[in-house]
């Protein structure tokens, strides 16, 4: 139908009209018109009476191909109500004749329907049906009129039936179009956010990764070169500073190639701690102790990663802020769990004060691999920070 209902309206989501093939209704219009045609030739009529009711029947053919093909994929109302009316006028002519052309109905009422919505293709199709009742009102004109009344009356009721059978799947077609159309725009509008909230995880990781090491790094060397400007003798913090420089440079190098931590590599997370309380003490000579309790034992790369960001951004932390002149740090393997705690004896902070980057960072990242991070402080008795997750 070419109207606002047609179903060629629907799509699928691949942009073809789900209806758009019309091969189906031209075969029915082919069997319809050939079979018809056939019989009347074999029918017990003249032979003029057999060539014009066959003719008028085959000229629907052409007819089809030059007028209502084009006519319906291009939606062309002028051209289709043409295409109907000479459609009607062969029909009859060939009814008229032989009543053998009624067969014919069954593929010329949907073509009614292809050009015109319910309402409009009924009267064409009632036109059609009545076509050839009139020679059979008259004596002689063939079987009992009132039994091709019968069955007129019996065919338009089921093409109004199957019109609006054909509206209702139309409906329900352009529906299920709207539907999919929608789905498609939603998934393509979930993976966009799929896509930018992955590139924002990744940013926020990208950042965490380089405040705990490369800033940090950066932060021991000014703090070491600051204070090899104030010696005398600044060889052993120029030594220092340029060991951290080095590890930075591994760090920044196993980041870029999304490695493990360089202070991982190699080793267990105990002796990466180890290296990491020693450092400490000779920048800045707080004494530093690791004790490790518990049975010591490998854990998954993603948990030692967590517990050495942990351990360095909480030792980063007592460098600048704390003024603490011990620090405890321990592992404690216990059954399914390891606890990471890191107290000093500093100055503290107050609850009120406010968690800065890195303890987010750190937090988020103990986090995302379900483990829990707590910090206990107050001025003037130090910090405790603990890390547990599981492993």
């Amino acid at each position: 139908m070419i109207p606002e209902n047609r179903p060629g309206r629907a799509e699928d989501p691949a942009g073809q009209h789900v209806w758009e093939s019309l091969a189906v209704w031209e075969i029915l219009l082919v069997v319809a018109i050939l079979l018809p045609a056939v019989f009347i030739v074999f029918h017990d009529i003249s032979v003029p009476e057999k060539a014009v009711a066959a003719g008028c029947l085959v000229a629907v053919l052409p007819l089809y191909l030059l007028f209502g093909r084009p006519a319906i994929v291009a939606e062309n109302r002028r051209r289709g109500t043409v295409y109907i009316v000479l459609l009607i006028v062969l029909f009859a002519c060939s009814a008229s004749i032989s009543s053998t052309a009624t067969f014919a109905l069954f593929g010329l009422c949907p073509q009614c329907f292809m050009v015109y919505p319910t309402k409009g293709a009924m009267i064409p199709v009632i036109v059609l049906s009545v076509a050839h009742i009139p020679r059979h009102l008259f004596p002689g004109g063939g079987p009992d009129g009132f039994e091709f009344l019968t069955v007129t009356v019996i065919a338009i009721l089921f093409s109004a039936v199957f019109g609006l059978w054909m509206d209702r799947v139309a409906a329900q077609s352009m529906d299920r179009a709207d539907l999919i159309r929608e789905l498609v725009d939603s998934r393509a509008e979930v993976s966009r956010l799929s896509a930018e909230r992955g590139a924002m995880a990744e940013r926020e990781r990208l950042a965490g990764e380089i405040h705990d090491t490369l800033a940090q790094g950066f932060t021991s060397i000014i703090m070491l070169l600051q204070a090899a400007q104030a010696q005398p003798d600044p060889g052993r913090h120029l030594g220092l500073a340029v060991q951290t420089a080095r590890e930075n440079l591994a760090e920044a190098r196993a980041l870029v190639a999304a490695l493990s931590p360089a202070p991982l590599d190699g080793s267990t997370l105990d002796e990466a701690l180890v290296r990491l309380a020693d450092r400490l003490g000779e920048e800045t000579g707080i004494a530093v102790a690791f004790a490790v309790h518990g049975e010591s034992r490998a854990l998954q790369p993603a948990v030692e990663v967590v517990l050495i960001r942990a351990a360095q951004e909480a030792l980063a932390n007592v460098r600048k802020h704390a003024a603490a002149e011990r620090v405890d740090i321990s592992a404690a393997y216990g059954p399914g769990r390891v606890a990471l705690e890191v107290r000093d004896d500093g100055v503290g902070f107050g609850p009120s004060a406010a968690e800065g980057y890195g303890l987010r960072g750190m937090r988020s990242r103990v986090e995302q691999v379900g483990g829990s991070l707590r910090v206990r402080s107050s001025r003037g008795a130090g910090t405790t920070l603990t890390v547990e997750v599981a492993g």
